[in-house]
């Protein structure tokens, strides 16, 4: 019988070469899941929708600039008794705070959607907490409820951002249907683009000064209505334990 002797300079490059073919079956392995990075930390998703059979959906607003269509938002909610979400700015909060208090005494919910509307995803683990404690406690100071839902600034996100604010006590929303409202198109754009994308548990994403805002939203709402949807706060609609998220940003609920 034949007995094969190695140098220990070739132990290790065999042992090395083993390594190296193990990593490569489990990043293949992983490719055919879904995966791109086997070593990379699993990137967290704020909530895009929700999964639902029930026909749900909640609209929300995004108050950074100006005020001059609030009392028509407001109105309009109110005409199709529709209860929905703000998410404000601090410096909105300072300059609104009238507004603030209305939006709450109306029974629509007011969320966080930071203090100075910066690319937090730029920010330290303090600048973002701080962000959002400055405007968390500015509308609870004003509406007595600490808000529980934020919206990052342009959408712009990572993985510190979602879990600061989930410490801090918040679900970070984005939204599956947006109306480009701010693309300034006219009426019927708006109207087409949401009730066409919309579906059940779909989060949709106005803002408060959009030029046609006062125009599109009683539409939108009695379509929406007429479609069968009912309109609720997001709070309403997101799952808050026992769910999952899928690669979308859909929340799943636990089977």
């Amino acid at each position: 019988m034949k007995i094969w002797v190695f140098s220990k300079r070739s132990v290790v490059v065999i042992a090395l070469l083993l390594v190296i073919l193990l990593i490569g079956i489990v990043y293949f392995l992983n490719l055919g899941r879904g995966g791109l990075n086997v070593f990379a930390p699993q990137r967290r998703l704020p909530i895009y929708s929700v999964e639902t059979s029930e026909k749900v959906v909640a609209i929300s607003f995004d108050a950074a600039w100006g005020d001059e269509f609030t009392d028509d938002i407001l109105d309009a909610l109110d005409k199709y008794n529709v209860k929905t979400t703000f998410f404000l700015v601090g410096f909105w909060v300072d300059k609104y705070p009238d507004w603030v208090k209305e939006m709450h005494e109306r029974g629509h919910e007011v969320g966080n959607h930071s203090s100075t509307h910066p690319h937090m995803s730029k920010l330290s683990k303090a600048d973002i907490a701080k962000e959002l404690k400055v405007t968390g406690d500015k509308i609870f100071e004003i509406t007595g409820v600490q808000p529980t839902v934020f919206r990052p600034p342009f959408g712009d996100y990572n993985n510190l951002l979602i879990e600061t604010a989930e410490e801090l006590g918040y679900y970070t929303i984005q939204w599956d249907v947006d109306s480009l409202d701010w693309k300034e198109m006219g009426v019927q754009p708006v109207v087409d683009r949401v009730t066409r994308n919309v579906k059940n548990g779909s989060i949709i994403l106005f803002h408060n000064n959009a030029k046609y805002v006062a125009e599109f939203l009683p539409l939108v709402l009695e379509r929406l209505q007429e479609q069968g949807y009912k309109i609720v706060p997001i709070s309403d609609l997101i799952i808050k334990e026992n769910y999952i998220m899928d690669p979308s940003g859909r929340q799943v609920p636990k089977p």
